[in-house]
């Protein structure tokens, strides 16, 4: 026990050694285009660089049917070039100049990150309204796109050992709706199957700038750059945006097993998936600390129990939206997921029905205070040091604003972590992670025999 006091007494000093300089609120302010572009700027002088990040309400969970993975080869279809700033513009102006970027595609949007002295700001300015007017649409850029994509999915998915069948797979088995439980990552017939015309329609469709908002953290003056920002993107026309599909779902009502085999695989791994609800839900947040409480690290109940005391496992993790973002990345439903390599000679259903021990004792009788507060003393630590990064920081307001209307989320965060009570995690638990809303994958290994036969 004194060592667990330890432990938090550890991370209340590590809390306050992060959140010396951020004991205000982030300063926010936020203007909006008459073509419907939302502007979020935060000022921060500590050092003379910025971050910016470019987020468009377009994921895995608004790609048309039949192209499943078109969100996705179309983030890297950006940065393709247009037809005044070629292939490699953004490596010349921002690398050259010392800085970064990146891109990504998530379930409920598509983000455009980037970091620089704040002497790249207005060029950077400039290539992002470029590419967000117009880009090279061609067929030699697509075929390009196309084909790094599908050496995506062989290189992560099809010869890969497990191949994200925690993610790809579970959300397959766990939703009913194709929006939420398609693979984002795409087929290789869907792939084929795109078309110029789809990509022109695509753009033309959700990267205009009443779908997006773009975010700027760093050493800027924010009228300064409201009016830079008009400059560049003012004159770029708004888009009639497609409503959002209903993606919500109901808990499931009776529990999901699948078996799958893995030719690449040494160990034997299983994943579960419970339905979590969207983040409007007044138990979103007491379901991100539970998380936290079960897989958050070596500490956290499922590795003491499973890897620690039972030994029936090799490793685990997961959380709440693991692996592809974290409480305040959802728009819509995701899973609460554990993953884990179990042992060859145990049955997956033995640490399954332990996980679930662990969850129905939490269920009955709550957690202890000191250890609830050591997790949400963790999160709220390893947030502010995420968020100390101007980029990151960029990106979350972005993401709060078109996500949920509101970058003060950023805020309020730590607040909504801390104000979960114990008899929140209790009541939780005994709600959502049940047997009946339980889907999971017992993915053997393959022997020579089956793999000969695949």
């Amino acid at each position: 026990m004194s060592r667990f006091l330890s432990g938090t007494a550890i991370l209340l000093l590590l809390t306050s050694l992060v959140t010396s300089g951020m004991a205000s609120p982030l300063p926010i302010s936020r203007y909006k285009l008459d073509n419907g572009l939302t502007l979020v700027v935060s000022e921060d002088h500590s050092s003379p660089t910025f971050g910016l990040s470019v987020v468009y309400r377009v994921g895995f969970r608004l790609e048309p049917r039949g192209r499943t993975g078109f969100a996705h080869l179309f983030e890297h279809m950006m940065f393709e070039g247009t037809p005044h700033a070629p292939k490699g513009s953004f490596v010349k102006i921002i690398q050259g100049g010392g800085g970064s970027f990146n891109g990504s595609t998530r379930y409920d949007y598509t983000n455009y990150l980037s970091r620089a002295p704040v002497s790249a700001l207005d060029p950077i300015l400039w290539l992002e309204a470029d590419r967000m007017r117009h880009l090279d649409f061609s067929e030699e850029n697509l075929d390009n796109q196309r084909k790094v994509v599908k050496e995506e999915i062989r290189v992560n998915v099809k010869n890969k050992p497990y191949g994200l069948f925690f993610w790809t797979d579970l959300a397959a088995l766990a939703f009913d709706k194709w929006e939420n439980a398609h693979d984002g990552y795409g087929s290789f017939v869907d792939l084929d199957n795109a078309r110029i015309d789809d990509v022109e329609h695509f753009h033309r469709t959700y990267y205009s700038p009443n779908n997006a908002v773009l975010a700027i953290a760093g050493d800027v003056d924010p009228e300064q750059v409201y009016q830079t920002v008009k400059k560049y993107f003012g004159s770029i026309p708004p888009a009639a945006i497609p409503s959002l599909p209903d993606v919500s779902e109901a808990l499931n009502t009776a529990e999901r097993f699948r078996e799958e085999r893995d030719a690449h695989a040494s160990v034997p791994a299983l994943a579960i998936g419970w339905k979590m609800p969207s983040p409007d839900s007044p138990d979103y947040y007491a379901l991100a600390v539970l998380g936290k409480l079960l897989t958050g690290n070596d500490a956290s109940l499922l590795y003491q129990k499973l890897i620690k005391e039972e030994q029936t496992m090799l490793s685990i993790s997961g959380g709440m939206g693991w692996p592809l973002g974290s409480s305040l990345t959802f728009a819509g439903p995701s899973l609460m997921v554990v993953f884990g390599l179990y042992k060859p000679d145990t049955e997956a259903v033995k640490s399954v029905n332990a996980i679930q021990q662990v969850i129905d004792d939490i269920a009955a009788s709550g957690v202890a205070s000191t250890r609830l507060r050591s997790v949400q003393t963790k999160m709220v630590a390893d947030y502010y040091k995420v968020i100390n990064h101007k980029m990151e920081r960029a990106d979350y307001l972005a993401i709060g604003q078109l996500l949920h209307g509101d970058a003060d989320l950023l805020n309020r965060y730590p607040t909504l972590v801390e104000k979960v009570t114990s008899a929140d995690i209790q009541r939780v638990a005994a709600k959502y992670l049940t047997v009946a809303n339980r889907s999971w994958i017992d993915r053997k290994v393959a022997s020579h025999e089956q793999e000969k036969k695949s």
